[in-house]
């Protein structure tokens, strides 16, 4: 089960990917490519890149970090049995190999992965990286002073339910076998065919057991990668990373590690952050944002300057924007109620609401629109793009409702892209149009997630998101409407509360697949079928805009992350 600091902390780092970023005009590179963009010239070694974030880079331990969040930040210091793959669009949204040789040897049946470390492997100290440190890397993710990390291998491992960590249990997991100095095996209690996205997760980074300071490891963490910590003052406020020395390139196909220092500023204003990327005046030049994007002024005045549009980065992450229904409420309880809300959406006023045509794309389908996640088109219930107030109008009579009925709608007070009260009352307006009275319940956001995440509190009717651990139709479509992933005492996603056996069969059979293009595939043929039910009606995909310096060379955007790669930047 998720503990809701972890989703808290979840939510918080999406949100931060898709925070408000409006406006009406497209400006930067419109194919969404950015490699090679920003100063001219070829991308060299030296300098330093400066990092200015809304959001401080706090728990800088593996353990702790649900993902390699942060603009990739640390990934710069943590390597992991796998990566992304650092390349601009959908060919980023691809897991390489790390640390490790190869994605893993899986066992016939998916429950059994091995892997095997590359050699010259070492720490900036100089001293070598073993399987051992990596099984005490996620040994020590377990233990309860060092909450936050993503849930995966706890959920995965045989015995990791109860297992509280090493400071408790010295004996370890039986579950991670290390045979070898350069050999890892996993034994899981279930199918996943996807353990290779899982193992790019912060929590496979190596930390040796001797160097271990428990909650004070984040204040100096060993570093595996290109860069080590000299600086990591007022809990990731100001992060300071230089070279490592030990770090080789031979063994990193990924990282390019240009700059030779890396200074990352958070807690800034974020018209702040923009303005100073604008100006683009002295360290600044060479400076980027991976949290904050452009806001509808600031965007506006970006389009109507060549130079700046020339400075803007695109970058698309898959989320999905969309209205949840709990089928357990009335009168969403009726199909046909249901597949008439999602006649009468208006997208265009929603798209308008999110800011704009640049900025958020329609949606009808739950998965994003990316190859990775298996996107399969699909539209059950036309609107056309102005909403079908008709078709909804015949399907309410079906229902019982020719004379209309009134909804209540519960939403975010917060100015946040994904649930704020600027969608809410499009959608409002749109309803409207077919017969159905919208009430509009505004709540604060702390109270919102508590209220829309307990099924003893969620509403029949709000707006919602979800965004990815990893590229692909696992951790994306299975916390939605996987029957088991119902969760009565705590937070719990799957807002239909659909436990539909045929719906739980497909997704174990997909998990048992290896071949991750043969299981996309599958996904988004799920994805249609529940589709079907009308338990959810897609709204939008969000487009990140966000600025860099001048002086900021090789900006790469994967569709993994939708935010540039530091690790790829140059600032020569």
């Amino acid at each position: 089960m998720r503990q809701p600091s972890v989703i808290s902390r979840r939510l918080t780092a999406a949100l931060a990917v898709s925070a408000v970023a409006v406006g009406a005009a497209a400006c930067g590179p419109q194919d969404g490519k950015a490699s090679g963009s920003g100063a001219a010239g070829a991308p060299k070694k030296g300098g330093t890149l400066t990092v200015l974030n809304s959001i401080p880079q706090e728990d800088f331990d593996p353990a702790r970090l649900y993902t390699s969040g942060g603009g990739n930040v640390p990934s710069l210091v943590f390597r992991t049995l796998t990566t992304r793959n650092r390349e601009d669009g959908a060919a980023g949204a691809e897991v390489v190999p790390d640390l490790a040789t190869d994605l893993g040897t899986p066992s016939k049946n998916a429950t059994v992965w091995t892997y095997h470390l590359k050699d010259g492997l070492k720490y900036e100290d100089g001293t070598k990286i073993t399987s051992a440190d990596i099984k005490y890397g996620i040994e020590r993710s377990f233990a309860g002073e060092l909450s936050g990390g993503a849930p995966y291998l706890r959920d995965w491992l045989i015995g990791g339910a109860d297992y509280q960590g090493p400071y408790k249990d010295k004996k370890g997991l039986d579950s991670i076998e290390t045979p070898d100095e350069k050999t890892i095996v996993f034994h899981l209690n279930k199918s996943e065919g996807e353990f290779p996205y899982l193992a790019t997760q912060t929590q496979t980074t190596p930390v040796p057991q001797g160097k271990d300071k428990g909650t004070k490891y984040e204040e100096h963490p060993l570093s595996s990668g290109p860069y080590k910590v000299v600086r990591n003052e007022g809990d990731g406020e100001r992060l300071v990373l230089e070279r490592n020395p030990y770090w080789s390139a031979a063994t990193d196909k990924e990282r390019k590690a240009y700059p030779d220092k890396i200074d990352v500023r958070s807690g800034l204003d974020s018209a702040v952050i923009n303005q100073r990327l604008s100006a683009s005046r002295g360290a600044d030049a060479a400076a980027v944002t991976t949290d904050t994007n452009l806001g509808p002024a600031e965007l506006a005045k970006v389009s109507g300057d060549k130079d700046l549009a020339a400075r803007v980065g695109t970058g698309h992450f898959g989320y999905t924007n969309y209205l949840a229904f709990n089928p357990k409420v009335k009168p969403f309880d009726n199909p046909k109620v249901r597949q008439a809300i999602a006649y009468a959406i208006d997208r265009s006023s929603v798209v308008n609401a999110a800011g704009g045509s640049s900025l958020a794309e329609p949606a009808t389908t739950f998965l994003p629109d990316q190859k990775s996640f298996g996107y399969t088109p699909y539209d059950h219930f036309p609107a056309g793009k102005d909403g079908n107030a008709a078709k909804a109008k015949e399907l309410l009579k079906e229902a019982g409702y020719a004379k209309g009925l009134t909804v209540t709608l519960t939403h975010s007070n917060a100015k946040n892209f994904s649930t704020s009260p600027e969608i809410a009352t499009a959608v409002q307006e749109a309803l409207a149009k077919a017969g159905i009275t919208v009430k509009l319940q505004g709540l604060e956001d702390t109270k919102y997630s508590d209220t829309i995440y307990n099924v003893k509190s969620e509403p029949g009717f709000f707006l919602s998101a979800w965004g990815a651990d990893w590229p692909s139709g696992g951790p994306f479509f299975a916390p939605i409407f996987d029957g088991r992933q119902i969760v009565k005492n705590g937070y719990n996603f799957n807002s239909a509360q659909l436990d539909d056996s045929s719906v739980n069969k497909e997704i174990d059979e997909i998990n048992k697949l290896t071949d991750l293009k043969a299981a996309a595939q599958r996904w988004g043929a799920l994805d249609k079928k529940v589709g079907e039910q009308a338990l959810t009606v897609p709204l939008f995909h969000p487009v990140y805009k966000r600025l860099y310096g001048a002086d900021v060379k090789n900006v790469v955007i994967s569709d993994w992350t939708g935010v540039l790669d530091v690790s790829q930047a140059a600032v020569k």
